[in-house]
């Protein structure tokens, strides 16, 4: 199946809202978000995907892209036409079967990332984000002791939380105060586990990472 390898910068679109992508892109190495921009300009992040994701795999069937995908950091991506991706899942069920999985689980992680952003107070919508992020993280062994990459800035942190850059700096310094978290130039380090668990009410079933699940 050809794939086609392209870099980008952060901060660079690899999709825009009402484009007609006719490939889909596996995140190789890097992070991304998709968002939504109101009339008025302000943007709401509603994922973060790491790599071995395929963000805009929902891009094979609804062919009006009805969001944006935009790089975080420096990215790796691997580009597979809809044609080619069309042509295997015809030819190998299994591997359609895999997509489907991944869409389910997808909408299941936009269930809870409304639940979070529309019911918890700003610490443990912040506290939900990190320890989701951990955890995914996890599975591709990118976490190393309490320590992982969080490439969010503090404007990004407020967009993903539905919130303004200065509530989110004050949430931050309020994590930080409370000896819960350190971040540190695009990383986070976990302090105190019990205290962040605790905060986040996290429940990680919606990830679905349990193969008998």
């Amino acid at each position: 199946m050809p794939v086609v390898v392209k870099h980008y910068q952060p901060g660079q679109a690899i999709v825009r809202d009402g484009d007609r992508p006719a490939e889909s892109c596996l995140l190789s190495q890097g992070f991304c978000v998709r968002s939504k921009t109101t009339s008025n300009g302000r943007r709401q992040i509603l994922s973060i995907h790491v790599p071995g994701e395929i963000p805009d795999l929902q891009s094979l069937h609804l062919h009006v892209l009805d969001h944006d995908l935009t790089t975080l950091t420096e990215c790796t991506l691997g580009f597979i036409s809809h044609v080619s991706l069309r042509e295997i899942t015809r030819r190998r069920p299994n591997l359609a079967e895999i997509f489907w999985r991944d869409t389910l689980i997808d909408a299941a992680m936009f269930r809870d990332w409304i639940v979070n952003v529309g019911q918890r107070p700003a610490p443990s919508r912040l506290a939900h984000i990190i320890v989701e992020l951990r955890e995914r993280l996890k599975v591709i062994g990118q976490v190393q002791g309490a320590r992982f990459e969080m490439p969010l800035t503090q404007e990004q942190i407020g967009e993903a939380m539905g919130i303004t850059s200065v509530h989110a700096n004050r949430v931050v310094k309020q994590l930080r105060d409370d000896n819960v978290l350190e971040f540190h130039r695009g990383s986070v380090r976990v302090i105190d586990e019990q205290k962040l668990l605790e905060l986040a009410d996290f429940d990680g079933l919606y990830l679905h990472q349990r193969p008998s699940l």
